[in-house]
């Protein structure tokens, strides 16, 4: 094995680990297309099923749009979030489109779909039905709630997901309404069981031959990171609620504004975790002397004043650099951050030490920063060479080379809305 610390500068001679592994995606936004993303990285071939009249929302809906004009082929979201597959356009309403796609299935060895529940099976692709044709298919179905129960057919996205999981009532000050987080917190979550999910379909499939259909809660894979909340309920009796910024252990605990510079206001994150951290802290910011009061040297008093103590680490921060509040508690081994802008972020040096960034072309758009997987496979790592493909860029491509419909057929199947 290669040391991972060289691992981000490998050359990518090495066949990729799903190199000869063919994916079919039927879905939408994030929580299965990132599936088929990391799958992509990997070396899978994944063939994305889309549709003209009713395009990926986030093709069609979610900005930032080339010039702020909206397009299916001019969608940033959709360009960062499909990096490395293909796209082809069928009407799965037309008999032979549903013909294509069911042959298409039965050339591949997964297929990922995040429709809502039972939406597959009323388009004739229902996993009983696919295996027939193709015993070894592993199937992930990822939705709100799964696929079976009395609620599996309520409609929703992630926002609702992680209200319903109990998220945001645990978000915002005391005394005052829930805060929603930002994005569909859940449907990235849910990505990570998604991809462990196929991957364990796979090894079964070379172990035994036999296909898998794996039934994606989204909702429950929300849930397992509740589990200090769920546990604080079962118990002591009591029901987590909102608490701003406070943590049980942690006092000091927040975040606090640092110096602004030209361009913006700056933050640092700060947490002390124990009595013997409050003296390095104390020490850290020049041992003041309302810091050497007594009431503050136990957590409990710490607590018991936070709203001042947090008025006197705001008064110290405002006063200088982020950096170097940042600089000053470290030196010490305290835990302290910067709260970085999303530009920042680019230029983080940790990120582009793991070549978190990768810059890929778009035949629209130019060029796309899109993220690699977050996770370095030694021997083979993740390769990327373009950004999300343009609506039914390789029509011809998968239904010529890998079906093979022949040009005349492709050609009058086209003028019949097939490919639509």
């Amino acid at each position: 094995m290669t040391d991972l610390a060289v691992a981000p500068s490998l050359g990518v001679s090495a066949p990729q680990a799903l190199a000869g592994i063919r994916v079919v995606e039927v879905g939408f936004a994030a929580a299965g297309p990132l599936v088929g993303k990391y799958l992509a990285n990997h070396g899978a071939e994944v063939i994305k099923l889309e549709s003209s009249r009713a395009p990926d929302v986030f093709r069609s809906t979610y900005p930032p749009f080339k010039d702020n004009v909206p397009g299916p082929d001019r969608a940033a979201m959709f360009a960062f979030y499909n990096d490395g597959k293909r796209s082809v356009t069928l009407d799965l309403k037309h008999p032979r489109g549903m013909e294509l796609a069911r042959a298409l299935v039965a050339k591949s060895d997964v297929l990922i779909e995040s429709f809502p529940a039972g939406t597959m099976a009323k388009r004739g692709l229902a996993y009983p039905e696919l295996i027939r044709e193709n015993p070894g298919l592993v199937m992930l179905s990822s939705c709100n709630q799964g696929q079976t129960g009395p609620h599996a057919q309520h409609p929703g996205y992630g926002s609702q997901l992680t209200c319903l999981a109990g998220f945001v009532h645990l978000l915002g000050e005391r005394e005052r309404a829930p805060v929603f987080l930002y994005g569909p917190y859940i449907d990235y979550i849910a990505v990570g069981y998604g991809v462990i999910g196929v991957l364990a379909g796979l090894a079964r499939r070379a172990a035994t031959g036999r296909g898998t259909y794996i039934d994606l809660s989204q909702y429950e894979a929300g849930l397992q990171f509740m589990t200090p909340a769920f546990l604080e309920h079962e118990l002591n009796g009591t029901v987590p609620t909102r608490a701003g910024n406070d943590d049980p252990i942690a006092i000091p605990h927040g975040v606090y504004p640092c110096k602004a510079d030209t361009r913006d206001d700056r933050w640092v994150a700060l947490s002390v975790w124990s009595d013997e951290e409050w003296v390095r802290f104390r020490e850290a910011i020049g041992d003041p002397a309302w810091a050497r009061e007594r009431r503050w040297d136990g957590a409990a008093g710490r607590r018991a004043a936070r709203a001042e103590l947090d008025e006197r680490i705001g008064e110290w921060t405002r006063g200088r650099t982020r950096d170097a509040v940042v600089s000053a508690l470290r030196s010490r081994g305290l835990r302290a951050a910067a709260v970085e802008t999303i530009s920042e972020l680019f230029a983080d040096g940790q990120l582009a030490h793991r070549g978190l960034w990768r810059a890929l072309p778009h035949p629209v758009i130019g060029t796309v920063q899109c993220l690699s997987a977050p996770f370095t496979l030694s021997a083979t790592p993740s390769r990327q060479e373009h950004a999300g493909p343009t609506l039914g860029a390789d029509n011809d491509h998968v239904f010529g080379t890998v079906l093979g419909v022949g040009e005349e057929e492709r050609a009058a199947l086209a003028r019949d809305g097939v490919f639509a």
